[in-house]
């Protein structure tokens, strides 16, 4: 199963979590502090790491933050788990690198299925067997999970490069944000359409010269051009 990380500080629900976590075979690490959680997620190198956002030394975004700026942890897919179910909460923690949110209280199988599907993206189980994709100045490699562009390799969270293969299977189709949220984050969530622009504009930074193949198409949704670089006829 998997290594995964929970930095919470509420100790009855780390319990909680902790057995049903074992109990589906996955091995857990504990952290009651965000301090003490980044040093783990560093030394450890887990495979998912669920963070509360509300940790008495530092706030849960400084430790999003702090692993996302870390080139050990920056690709470690994170399940942010908060009472803060807010819209703007939601945004802010997509904006800053969350794989997925979750607000308290909530279904412990719901969880498990959340956990399940971000782990067989990290894995890239979902696209075993599958040649690399060519494009421009663009290469997916979806077996490995590796992207390069112009032959330097960029590093992307899971969603982030589930959102990029979505669009390139299906380059030169509109994809609305309601079936990019359908398809990319799969699980159902209470999330917005904003959450699709804030990860297409992250994904765009990321991707540098070839943040432009994502096109915008205004009041629909997105589009990877079809054939990037050439003039359109």
């Amino acid at each position: 199963m998997a290594r995964i990380l929970v930095i919470e500080d509420e100790r009855d629900l780390q319990k909680v979590l902790d057995f049903n976590l074992r109990e589906a075979g996955h091995e857990v690490l504990s952290a009651l502090r965000g301090r003490e959680g980044i040093e783990l997620a560093l030394q450890r190198g887990p495979e998912l790491i669920i963070l509360d956002l509300m940790l008495p030394d530092i706030p849960g975004t400084e430790v999003l933050r702090a692993l996302r700026r870390s080139p050990r942890t920056q690709g470690i897919p994170i399940l942010v788990l908060t009472a803060r179910g807010e819209e703007l909460d939601r945004v802010v923690g997509f904006e800053l690198g969350a794989d997925d949110y979750v607000v308290k209280p909530f279904s412990v199988r719901e969880l498990l299925l959340r956990i399940g599907a971000i782990l067989r993206r990290a894995r890239g189980e979902e696209r075993a067997g599958q040649p690399p994709i060519e494009l421009g100045r663009l290469r997916v490699d979806r077996e490995a999970h590796r992207v390069w562009v112009d032959g330097k390799e960029i590093v992307l969270t899971a969603l982030e490069f589930k959102l990029l293969v979505t669009l390139c299977e299906r380059r030169g189709r509109v994809q609305s944000r309601a079936v990019l949220l359908d398809d990319v984050w799969g699980v159902s969530a209470e999330i917005t359409t904003r959450t699709v622009d804030t990860h297409v504009k992250r994904l765009r930074e990321k991707l540098g010269s070839a943040g432009d193949y994502i096109e915008t198409v205004r009041g629909v949704g997105y589009r990877l051009a079809d054939a990037p670089g050439e003039p359109e006829r």
